[in-house]
């Protein structure tokens, strides 16, 4: 099984618009990206302003803005505001000459399915080798890749315990932990609190500012850019 790192939907797939779902999705995942790609017909106007007041803003129209160019454009967009680049973002600041390559091969791992990435699995992605991979952190003064992945994992967990729609069972499975027991360890070794203490009591700027003053001490921006 896939994680969903998107949505496309059609609220006039059945002919005569509805919402209900896509609302109710919206507010259950508000961290998953989320795309509207529909008819321009009369009905749709009022299915499109529900679905503007459940904070739904982009829509792509068949036939009329659907290139392959502008459905690229479309997807992009959202994917820029998905819990994964946002937290790829925070740490970028954080791991300052650090190649492209490496960066999106790091995004890749937190979309891993049913697997726990390794070292490997990263280097694979970057197209080095193993032992390449990690001379690149070394060169840089920077925490281990294996470190540095675990961080980005754990940021990405707390990101989407944030979402109502996610137990966290939930998450450790769309993160490759093979049981919730081994999140909720690394949780408290890196917060000091559980999953659920996590949820409530810490925003994703705090969650970022503890990673940033314990694994990299000497990381420039802003702890609170990945809120934004």
């Amino acid at each position: 099984m896939r994680p969903v790192v998107m949505a496309v939907v059609d609220p006039m797939l059945g002919g005569s618009p509805r919402t209900h779902e896509i609302e109710r999705l919206r507010q259950l995942f508000p961290s998953l990206p989320l795309l509207v790609y529909t008819v321009l017909v009369p009905e749709t106007a009022g299915a499109l302003l529900t679905l503007g007041r459940a904070g739904i803003r982009r829509a792509v129209f068949h036939r009329l803005d659907d290139s392959p160019e502008c459905l690229r454009e479309a997807l992009r967009g959202e994917l820029e505001q998905s819990a994964s680049r946002r937290v790829i973002s925070a740490l970028s600041a954080r791991l300052p000459g650090l190649p492209d390559t490496v960066m999106q091969a790091l995004e890749g791992t937190l979309h891993a399915p049913a697997s726990t990435p390794t070292v490997s699995h990263l280097a694979y992605r970057a197209q080095l080798t193993r032992r390449g991979c990690e001379r690149v952190f070394a060169k840089l003064g920077l925490p281990s890749p294996g470190v540095v992945m675990l961080m980005a994992r754990l940021l990405y967990a707390h990101h989407l315990l944030l979402d109502p729609g996610y137990t966290v069972e939930d998450v450790a499975l769309k993160l490759g932990f093979a049981r919730a027991r081994t999140l909720q360890m690394h949780f408290r070794g890196v917060f000091g609190r559980t999953a659920g203490d996590l949820r409530l009591s810490l925003s994703i700027a705090e969650t970022v500012a503890v990673v940033t003053e314990r694994f990299f001490p000497s990381g420039g921006a802003d702890a609170r850019a990945v809120a934004s």
